[in-house]
């Protein structure tokens, strides 16, 4: 394994969700513990993020939401199919049910997705390299064919596949957590053809659901880590005469670092959710930035990186 070169995307997710937010996810940027950033266009702080982004040069995509505060097309800030009675989107599970239960309309899916995807680039000077789903929304039955549809019309090549390798061994997480990781898992699994057919890519390993908030942990990174590696080696066709390309693995780490949330200010129109608000956003600064992390990754052979190094 000592001459396979891993290429790692550390992804920080919701730029853009408040001020504090934007400045944990720049000094993990400039720590070098994060390689790649996910915007929230529909973020308190979204055209703050896109400035720091630009001023330190910081690669960044976009992170596609559905479910939380409100829509950044016009059309569907009243009267929408992706609004609950209080006029914002439905929630992690509020979106789930109202799928399940068929109340959401696709076609308003499509607008509001291809909204953000203008206000991205309007926000930042360009298309985003990358585009992923806020709460995973973009793996789920129905989006997922929408999702796949905006990023061929728009050129957008790279979006993630939440499928971790090793997650059922944690038994650090919780049952309630877990069953909606295997949920997560399973329409990812069912979302792997639909993008490969619409010529979409993600990189070989992810990983980021086992590794989240308080279970974050310098040595819970490496094993992830290098249990994935361990089993993509293993799953990989074996040849005589390795090419050059299959001594290179790509990751891409899932992380939520950034100081507290302190309301009023953040969120997505609603103000900032439990998670924003806990110590586990900083507890993930403090544990990324850590230099046991950067030594092992060069110890190892692996090259942080973004989706356009890719």
């Amino acid at each position: 394994l000592r001459m396979l070169q891993v290429k790692l995307i550390v992804t920080g997710d919701d730029f853009g969700y408040c001020p504090r937010r934007n400045q944990g996810i720049v000094d993990c940027f400039l720590a070098g513990a994060v390689s790649n950033v996910s915007l929230l266009v529909n973020g308190s702080a979204a055209a703050d993020a896109a400035k720091l982004a630009r001023r330190y040069n910081i690669p960044i995509g976009l992170h596609a939401n559905l479910s939380e505060g409100s829509p950044v097309c016009e059309v569907l800030k009243t009267n929408s199919s992706l609004l609950n009675q209080d006029g914002f989107f439905h929630g992690k599970m509020g979106f789930r049910t109202a799928l399940s239960k068929g109340l959401l309309n696709m076609s308003e899916v499509k607008q509001e997705l291809k909204a953000q995807v203008e206000l991205f680039h309007e926000l930042t000077g360009h298309l985003p390299p990358h585009m992923d789903g806020h709460q995973h929304i973009h793996v789920l039955p129905e989006v997922r064919h929408v999702f796949a549809e905006v990023l061929e019309e728009y050129g957008i090549k790279y979006t993630r596949v939440p499928i971790e390798p090793g997650l059922h061994n944690c038994d650090w997480i919780p049952p309630s957590l877990m069953d909606f990781y295997l949920g997560v898992e399973e329409d990812s699994f069912n979302t792997v053809d639909v993008f490969t057919r619409h010529g979409i890519r993600w990189p070989d390993i992810y990983i980021g659901l086992s590794t989240m908030g308080k279970n974050m942990s310098v040595s819970n990174i490496w094993s992830a880590i290098d249990t994935a590696i361990v089993e993509f080696v293993s799953k990989a066709p074996s040849s005589a005469h390795p090419t050059p390309q299959s001594r290179t693995v790509t990751i891409e780490l899932m992380v939520h670092p950034g100081y507290q949330s302190i309301p009023p200010v953040g969120g997505c129109g609603e103000g900032p959710d439990d998670f924003s608000q806990s110590w586990e956003r900083l507890h993930e600064l403090q544990t990324l930035i850590k230099p046991e992390l950067q030594s092992h990754y060069k110890a190892r052979n692996i090259q942080l990186c973004s989706f356009k190094d890719l």
